[in-house]
């Protein structure tokens, strides 16, 4: 990546959030914007690197919206002299004003996801089209709509006032999230990851953080994302095919996001106000901790899982904790548990984790038809081969049963 492009991706969301507050449009923000980058990629080669970068984009795309502004004759005094040196808010607070308006409840939630990745991360429709494997027309609408739904709507840009802080946080760092899952199992498409996206949800939660830097949250995510993430090289096959965690080379985890994760994870315990992305970043650290996948600390996860499940008491997160019911207590009492969840009968990751249970206890051909219905409900091409595979090999006789010869 050029000089230019990493100050796109790191500068871009701070400039649209400084100009969308002094100009109150979106669309004018970013238009102005981008004509500073292609200003920038026209003269910076030539002249260098300005020695602050983002100030010479924040002014250049200032002046590009005056400009504007006084061409369609429309509020050119009042913008102009709302733009005196030394009277703006900080910038951080103008970013914050912005993550809160693109994850507004207001929005649906895969607007949300898109604005913020439009006009936070810089990323173009095309790029968030692909990303989410629909039509680029259809993304344009999405992003299209939600600034309509800011304007009509009235959705004011600005920080939610203390006491409903919480609450509209939550939504924030549940998109980011989103963004990061998407990346690292995408629901669509040929590959099982997209390490794109997860650099991005990764790159926003810092600069999150950075703003809110006593949000405990924020940091229990970051952490999580990179206990997470640090497995990515582990995960897959040369041919793309997926490999259990279980089964994974832990010497290509990635050793300094973990080390990184803890040192999160150690400011969090510290604060001690404990959320559900600090916990569920704390099960993920047992696994990092575990030198193989037999040392795994199981009694350690289902505790962990247990304060969770007190936090969140939600079908998704009984599932997970069932995996690890059935390395402590084994594989029955954890399939009783998932076959009385309410609410995932078409979840494919559902029909994963009993088709493992079902093997487990010796129940071959339903685990064989749980893995195929499985397969069945994913969108993504990796992961269907992988589970075809599974079932496959379940079935005698099959060219992909390991016993057959």
């Amino acid at each position: 990546m050029s000089d230019i492009e990493t100050i796109f991706r790191t500068e871009y969301g701070r400039a649209v959030a400084v100009l969308v507050r002094h100009f109150g449009d979106i669309d004018l923000a970013e238009e102005a914007v981008q004509d500073a980058f292609a200003a920038a990629v026209r003269r910076w080669p030539a002249e260098g690197i300005p020695p602050s970068p983002a100030g010479w984009i924040i002014t250049t795309a200032r002046n590009r919206a005056i400009d504007h502004v006084r061409r369609e004759s429309r509020r050119a005094a009042r913008e102009a002299s709302s733009l005196v040196p030394g009277e703006s808010p900080r910038e951080e607070d103008d970013m914050l004003r912005l993550i809160f308006t693109c994850c507004h409840p207001a929005l649906a939630p895969a607007s949300r996801v898109a604005l913020t990745l439009r006009l936070l991360g810089g990323l173009t429709t095309a790029e968030i089209a692909r990303a989410f494997v629909v039509p680029e027309a259809t993304m344009a609408q999405r992003i299209t709509r939600a600034k309509g739904k800011i304007r009509d709507a009235g959705i004011p840009y600005r920080i939610p006032r203390d006491e409903d802080l919480p609450a509209r946080l939550g939504a924030v760092l549940a998109v980011l999230y989103l963004v990061f899952n998407e990346g690292y199992a995408a629901s669509a498409g040929d590959h099982l990851t997209r390490s794109d996206l997860t650099a991005e949800a990764i790159r926003l939660t810092r600069t999150l953080l950075t703003l809110m830097p006593d949000e405990p949250e924020a940091r229990g995510l970051l952490a999580l994302m990179l206990l997470i993430d640090s497995r990515r090289r582990a995960r897959t096959t040369p041919s793309g095919d997926a490999i259990l965690l279980s089964d994974q080379d832990r010497s290509r985890w990635n050793r300094h996001q973990i080390a990184e994760a803890r040192s999160l994870l150690r400011d969090c315990q510290r604060r001690n106000r404990p959320g559900p992305y600090q916990l569920q970043a704390a099960i993920n650290a047992v696994h990092a901790d575990a030198p193989t996948s037999a040392d795994t600390d199981w009694p350690q996860i289902l505790l962990l899982y247990d304060h969770l499940f007190a936090l969140t008491p939600t079908p998704t997160v009984a599932l997970h904790r069932a995996v690890a019911l059935a390395e402590v207590e084994g594989p029955a009492p954890a399939l009783a548990v998932v076959d009385g969840l309410p609410g995932l009968e078409s979840h494919h990751v559902r029909e994963v984790v009993r088709a493992d249970l079902l093997r487990r206890l010796g129940r071959v051909a339903e685990a064989a038809g749980a893995y195929a219905k499985a397969a069945a409900g994913t969108g993504n091409t990796a992961e269907r081969r992988f589970l075809e595979a599974r079932a496959a090999a379940l079935v005698p006789g099959s060219v992909s049963d390991p016993d057959c010869r």
